[in-house]
């Protein structure tokens, strides 16, 4: 039990011994997952161990006001608005010409972390895989630190260890890193290599969002990504509901 729930075997059998041991809710909710309560399983669970109700399931639930997702149809490099948990909500059109559109995958795997370690189209897209993976884990790490004890980041820390095995293993390296916006390179599949500057602004109306907007690096890469402004006109406009 103490293996399915990531944590140590000493400190899980004084929890079920009830010794007067000090849990976190991000413990109880490493043990909900575990064990596979239910929400009144949970509830109770909290209301056992901290004497008050489990956070709420849907602390991620935001949308966008139509004024930014007007701003984000017409922004001409590759942009999207992400949430914290990295969920990717709208996207702009040339982001769906350099990277593929969005609205072909399920809206409850539009999330950034999950796409770089389970989707083998994305991850050809990374020239160097393990070491942006790496990269992209240990920023999102500190974006977890802020959120640990938030149902939705814990349920798609659980999801991914399941289904990647570097994710597994990488994760408990515990690695942070701030996001820097130096060039990031991909692989497109008929361009060939494409260098980017990204750049991440916070939407004042919602504190949690982000404006990335992916600028080419002057020169070839710019040349190739203006190449594809004819094609496609496939626009985003897919919102996300956060699992």
């Amino acid at each position: 039990m103490a293996q399915l729930a990531g944590v140590g075997v000493t400190w899980y059998t004084w929890f079920e011994q009830g010794r007067r041991i000090q849990v976190s809710a991000h413990f109880l909710e490493r043990i909900a997952l575990a064990l596979r309560l239910d929400a009144v399983e949970r509830a109770h669970l909290f209301a056992l161990a901290l004497h008050q109700p489990p956070p709420l399931e849907n602390e991620l639930a935001v949308t966008m006001s139509p004024a930014l997702r007007r701003l984000l149809s017409t922004l001409p490099n590759p942009s999207y608005v992400k949430t914290a948990r990295w969920d990717v909500l709208d996207w702009s059109p040339s982001f769906s010409r350099v990277f593929g559109d969005l609205a072909a995958i399920p809206p409850e795997r539009r999330n950034l972390l999950w796409l770089a370690f389970s989707d083998i189209r994305y991850r050809n897209m990374m020239p160097d895989w393990e070491r942006d993976a790496r990269i992209l884990l240990a920023n999102f790490r500190a974006e977890f630190g802020r959120h640990a004890d938030d149902p939705a980041f814990l349920r798609l820390v659980r999801e991914l260890e399941r289904i990647s095995p570097e994710f597994r293993r990488w994760w408990g390296e515990q690695d942070v890193q701030a996001p820097s916006e130096g060039p990031r390179r991909f692989h497109h599949q008929t361009l060939g290599a494409l260098d980017f500057e990204p750049t991440s602004f916070v939407v004042d109306a919602a504190p949690d969002l982000r404006l990335v907007v992916y600028t080419p690096v002057p020169g070839e890469s710019a040349a190739r990504v203006a190449r594809l402004s004819g094609h496609s006109k496939t626009s985003g406009q897919g919102r996300v509901r956060p699992a």
